[in-house]
């Protein structure tokens, strides 16, 4: 069992495959930033909304049920947080951190933070340099797809539930560290999906 997002009430099995099908459905690809960094701003996918902070922006599956968690709800370590919450239960859970590590001046260095702080237990699939939309260096950010299961609390899918995820980290231009998230149940959501998720961060 891993430590992650996800907490509380149990879902039934229906409920996860519901959600595998919906997600998938739900990322398309269409109209994505590429994630080279090859312009100012990400394009988003049709249908998705952003969440916008003060180091950066990313997308996420508005037109799926997706809503931006009010400011007075989310923990104090979140910039942004948008969730997809089905009959109660967490069913999908884009996050932002800012400012989460002391010492950090790269994406090297955000991503080892970041990567320290995904829970014991995570299965880590693969770790790769990208490039986002932003101003140089601080479109240089690094990603790590990773495994875990759910941990049965805080209204979140039944522990043990197989979930999926990834996470983008780097430095934006003032230096602050950052680290974006999307962590949903396994199979909800494909690689070319997380490549559209990645390909719509745009660093200030």
């Amino acid at each position: 069992m891993t430590r992650g997002p996800f907490g509380g009430r149990r879902v039934g099995t229906r409920a996860v495959l519901g959600l595998g099908l919906s997600l998938a459905l739900a990322l398309p690809l269409t109209g994505c930033g590429s994630g080279s960094g090859g312009g100012d701003k990400a394009r988003v996918p049709e249908g998705w909304s952003t969440l916008d902070t003060g180091s950066l922006s990313v997308g996420y599956p508005k037109n799926e049920g997706y809503a931006e968690q009010p400011a007075a709800e989310r923990s104090r370590n979140n910039a942004a947080v948008a969730l997809k919450v089905e009959d109660g239960i967490r069913t999908g859970m884009v996050s932002v951190q800012l400012d989460f590590a002391t010492g950090v001046s790269d994406a090297a260095g955000a991503a080892a933070a970041a990567g320290a702080g995904i829970g014991l237990g995570t299965t880590r699939r693969s770790t790769e340099d990208v490039r986002l939309a932003g101003p140089s260096p601080a479109r240089e950010a690094r990603r790590i797809d990773y495994d875990f299961t759910a941990d049965g609390k805080e209204n979140t899918p039944n522990r043990g539930t197989p979930m999926t995820g990834v996470l983008v980290a780097g430095v934006d231009s003032a230096g602050v560290p950052f680290v974006v998230r999307l962590n949903a149940v396994k199979g909800a959501v494909g690689e070319g999906e997380l490549d559209a998720f990645v390909g719509s961060i745009t660093v200030k």
